[in-house]
């Protein structure tokens, strides 16, 4: 794993290499655009990560790696759309009728907002495991000024009709939307200052960076949440066939106890394994009729797109 630290980049190698970290100096132009050799370097690091993430529950170097790499973090994960549309996205205990407002709508919010959109070429995730499963080529949406700073050979500055669609098309791709501020991307890609970098991220369950989630230390993985108010739960419909457990879970947060489904405290309500239950046994609900604007204000605070 690579990490950008002032003048730096610090190396964690894997310990068969025999060392854990080296330091060597960089050229002062990846501070403007990070050149392809870095990507490439940052990709062969990929299949380590959960090993990484474990190296942060040492205490000492938790805390590093927290003030480097996560620092001012607050990231969301929205549930798909289409699970909010067969649900009851609402409390029964509202008085009058309401507009679902759709997850997606969250991030359309910030595209409509944002002066600058950005779409990468490829999913780094899915292009380091080669993903087989989702296309490669939907990699992250960004906004705001600094994304002008990432290297034009990674990707291309759209317009916001193009990002509306660009999202859209991977929604149908069966990929779910993470968004916030995200300081390693802005470390990686080079693309300063952190403030005015959003991610809109675009997950799929079997390559998706945030896999390591359970491995990390909490007080990292408390800045990767679901969105306000969304409680995901296994009713007594369930049959105990584990078809949620094979691979629809990006944090492996659902689990067959004594023939019954069970939901973890790891669980990020991104909603596919509500979407795969073939007994419709696991529910999504949504207990906060004003998720929308908490989501939009949260976001507003960590970045600004403008």
């Amino acid at each position: 794993m690579f990490i950008v630290y002032g003048q730096h980049i610090l190396c964690f190698v894997p310990p068969e290499s025999g060392s854990i970290a080296i330091s060597m100096p960089y050229e002062q132009e990846i501070t403007m655009a990070r050149p392809l050799w870095f990507v490439a370097l940052l990709k062969k690091t990929f299949p380590n990560r959960r090993m990484i993430a474990l190296m942060t529950r040492v205490p000492l170097l938790g805390r590093l790696v927290d003030k480097m790499v996560f620092e001012n973090d607050d990231i969301i994960y929205l549930p798909k759309d289409s699970v909010v549309q067969k649900t009851i996205p609402i409390q029964k205990s509202v008085q009058r009728p309401v507009e679902t407002v759709l997850p997606s709508q969250i991030v359309e919010h910030f595209i409509k907002k944002a002066n600058y959109h950005w779409i990468m070429n490829f999913c780094i995730c899915r292009s380091a495991s080669k993903c087989k499963d989702y296309p490669i080529e939907y990699g992250c949406l960004f906004l705001g000024e600094a994304s002008l700073m990432i290297n034009p050979q990674l990707g291309r500055r759209v317009t916001k009709e193009e990002a509306l669609d660009y999202v859209r098309r991977c929604r149908e791709a069966g990929l779910v939307h993470l968004i916030g501020r995200n300081k390693l991307d802005s470390m990686w890609l080079g693309a300063q200052p952190g403030n005015k970098l959003l991610t809109v991220c675009n997950c799929c369950p079997c390559c998706c960076l945030w896999k390591i989630l359970p491995d990390l230390t909490p007080g990292i993985g408390r800045k990767i949440t679901s969105m306000s108010g969304v409680h995901v739960k296994v009713t007594d419909r369930c049959e105990g066939c584990g078809t949620c457990t094979q691979g629809s879970c990006f944090v492996n947060a659902i689990s067959l106890v004594d023939d019954r489904a069970v939901i973890s405290k790891e669980c990020r309500g991104c909603g596919r394994c509500v979407e795969v239950c073939p007994n419709k046994a696991i529910e999504l609900t949504i207990d906060d009729p004003e998720y929308f604007e908490d989501s939009v204000r949260r976001i507003t605070a960590a970045v600004n797109v403008e």
